[in-house]
């Protein structure tokens, strides 16, 4: 990864607080179907032995998962596992089928999976969620995945773990392990639109990098367009079909991050609108609520934990 990039990536995920909690961890045979879909939070599946698909009925995804791998869906969205290839219906409800059985090291069938919940605290969650797919998977595969692998290899272990309630600690390495996937992510060249795909330019880098610099600058349209040196036309066109969104939208999202930061800092909500370019706290106070969903003092009086959606 360019030091440029690892630079905004380190910055992006500074601040970010993932909270998992696991769902159950065990291990299918024979005919069996798992999913944590209708739930309305984000999902884990981390295959702890054999192998799986993970399937998606409504975009017809089917992908071979196999021991090591891990699936994070940072929304609801449909999905089955199960030991086959066969697609269900899209129409149909999704449903779970077969038993989990405990995992125990002396006696191991099928698949194992340690499937779970997660949220992110509402920003910089809400960033990372804006530019993010519905699914990342974690390869154990990869030859970037050396030190994820070993995470994977801690959360087998605990899984192992004779006790009828699951090692809270499964919990604590899965979220380790959904950072090792967003540092692959920003390191493939098939990343789908979002900050990590704008990354990927080089004069898309630099104003990124610059924004985070000096948030209280006038970026405007015009502005952005002349650092990236492109016209206004051509930047917002090759800017919008790399990040998925318009620049003054991205830029609002970027000097919201920084804002929440400096508030948890005790920073005043004055000085914090003055050092992301806002001159009318009130605007500054929209801006914040419409893009975290809490008011600027409410974000300075509250835990970050009481922020997680």
């Amino acid at each position: 990864m360019k030091p440029q990039i690892e630079r905004i990536v380190h910055w992006l995920l500074s601040g970010l607080e993932l909270q998992s909690t696991v769902f159950h961890v065990g291990q299918y045979c024979g005919r069996w179907q798992a999913s944590t879909s209708d739930k309305g939070l984000a999902s884990f599946h981390v295959v702890l032995h054999g192998h799986c698909w993970f399937k998606r009925p409504d975009t017809g995804e089917c992908t071979r998962l196999e021991a090591g791998d891990t699936v994070f869906l940072l929304r609801d969205v449909p999905h089955v596992l199960s030991p086959d290839a066969e697609m269900p219906a899209a129409d149909a409800p999704i449903q779970r089928i077969g038993t989990m059985t405990p995992l125990t090291a002396s006696t191991v069938v099928g698949t194992g999976l340690a499937c779970g919940f997660f949220a992110f605290d509402a920003m910089p969650g809400e960033l990372l969620l804006s530019m993010l797919p519905d699914t990342l998977i974690v390869r154990s595969s990869s030859p970037s995945s050396e030190s994820a692998r070993a995470v994977f290899d801690l959360i087998r272990a605990e899984a192992l773990r004779d006790s009828e309630t699951p090692s809270a600690l499964i919990a604590r390495l899965t979220e380790l392990l959904f950072f090792y996937a967003l540092r692959e992510i920003a390191e493939r060249d098939d990343t789908a639109a979002g900050l990590w795909s704008l990354l990927k330019g080089s004069e898309f880098s630099s104003l990124v990098e610059a924004i985070i610099a000096e948030p209280g600058h006038a970026w405007s349209t015009d502005a952005m367009a002349a650092h990236a040196h492109m016209s206004r036309a051509r930047f917002f066109k090759r800017f919008v079909e790399a990040c998925g969104q318009p620049p003054a939208q991205f830029l609002t999202l970027i000097r919201m991050k920084m804002a929440a930061g400096m508030l948890r800092e005790g920073v005043s909500i004055s000085r914090a609108a003055e050092r992301v370019g806002y001159q009318s706290e009130s605007a500054f106070a929209q801006a914040f609520k419409r893009v975290t969903g809490a008011q600027p003092g409410a974000l300075r009086r509250m835990p970050s934990s009481s922020l997680v959606h």
